[in-house]
């Protein structure tokens, strides 16, 4: 689980920090928050991440467009369905994109767009309750490296975020 969750998580970190990079008010929303709750201690512990909602948006908001996986594992239809207008045949293989779910104007508004603030105040979570937002699963199968992924990449963006001012060198265009 440990070796599995670097990549993703080192991968989830980098994507937030491109996102903030081209959003700029978004970074220094995110940091003005971080360096009203840590002070001048600047050691984030975990269980101050709680205390940080526009973090845990912006961690959310990456895991929206930017999911560890395009795709969730395999799921065998049990009964001929349709679904959507689609036959789906009995015992057929299907995935779920969640790539695509993350994306989609039928369920997000400005589905493009890097808004963090979509999930303020919002009962949506990762952890597969809400078809919206399952970048890792749900029920059974969810990722049993959920709680180490949503606890590192909120730890190492809060620290990044206070311990560094980030700004793209001139003229360097992130598209």
């Amino acid at each position: 689980m440990f070796v599995g969750g670097t990549d993703t998580n080192s991968s989830t970190l980098e994507w937030a920090m491109a996102e903030l990079l081209t959003n700029p008010t978004t970074m220094a929303k995110a940091q003005t928050e971080t360096k009203q709750m840590l002070g001048l201690n600047g050691f984030v512990q975990e269980p101050d991440i709680s205390e940080l909602p526009y973090i845990q948006a912006i961690v959310k908001e990456t895991f929206r467009l930017h999911p560890p996986v395009p795709f969730l594992l395999l799921r065998e239809a049990e009964t001929d369905v349709e679904i959507f207008g689609y036959f789906v045949p009995k015992d057929a293989q299907v995935l779920v994109n969640v790539w695509a779910i993350g994306r989609d104007p039928g369920v997000w508004e400005n589905p493009t767009r890097f808004e963090p603030e979509r999930f303020l105040g919002k009962e949506i979570d990762v952890k597969g309750k809400n078809y919206k937002l399952t970048p890792f699963g749900a029920g059974r199968r969810i990722c049993s490296g959920l709680p180490l992924a949503v606890k590192m990449v909120s730890l190492m963006l809060v620290s990044l975020l206070y311990s560094f001012e980030w700004k793209l060198p001139n003229a360097v265009d992130m598209d």
